[in-house]
């Protein structure tokens, strides 16, 4: 739940409640992309101040692996972190690892900048795997486009984004607060469209999606 605590002109600050705690916004979300702040230990992040964490759900899919996750009790028990987590759904690698996946309607197919292996990706899939790491706030599924991209991959990435979404919603574990995110590139009325259509199939929560990929 949100409640507004305080709105000066155009500026807000509020309070955003999770399983796992109170967040006071606005925050600042430190990266734990692989479980982990890079050099800091989940103590220093208590000691720093830190509202909430964030990881990625691809790269825990790769390492330690759903199995591996849910064996060890999720991500708040394995790096010993009782605040809230947020995690990426695996929709930016679409865009990050173009080069080593295949985008169908069904999901996204990668091999493994690891060792090679074949990742199956899917709306489903990504949910399924935020469940088990245990995300307070979790992301839907999407297809980004590289902000160069022409108008019509931007409107196909869009529209297949809003499917997807409606994908997330249906399969999504409850407790958790799952996130639409905006999709259209730098194009206005792609954008309107992605975030009416997010609107109409509702979330808890929306994200501004699709920027800084290169424009």
């Amino acid at each position: 739940m949100f409640s507004l605590l305080n709105k000066k002109g155009k500026a807000r600050r509020g309070s955003l409640t999770t399983e796992h705690g109170v967040i006071e916004t606005p925050f600042f979300m430190p990266i734990a992309t692989k479980g982990a702040v890079k050099t800091l230990s989940a103590l220093d992040m208590e000691e720093l101040n830190a509202q909430i964490l964030l990881s990625n759900t691809y790269h825990l899919m790769l390492r330690p692996s759903m199995n591996s996750m849910e064996r060890l009790g999720g991500l708040h028990k394995f790096m010993g972190w009782n605040k809230p987590i947020l995690t990426d759904s695996g929709g930016y690698q679409v865009f990050s690892l173009s080069k080593i996946n295949n985008i169908t309607e069904d999901g996204v197919t990668f091999n493994s900048h690891i060792d090679g292996a074949k990742i199956n990706l899917t709306p489903e899939i990504s949910m399924q795997m935020q469940s088990v790491i245990g995300s307070d706030i979790i992301m839907q599924f999407d297809d980004v486009a590289a902000g160069k991209s022409s108008f019509d991959r931007f409107q196909d990435a869009m529209e297949r984004s809003l499917r997807w979404a409606q994908r997330c919603k249906d399969s999504y574990n409850k407790n958790q607060k799952l996130f639409g995110i905006v999709q259209g590139g730098v194009h206005e009325s792609l954008r309107q469209k992605s975030a009416e259509g997010l609107v109409d199939i509702g979330f808890d929560g929306y994200a501004i999606g699709g920027l800084s990929v290169g424009e």
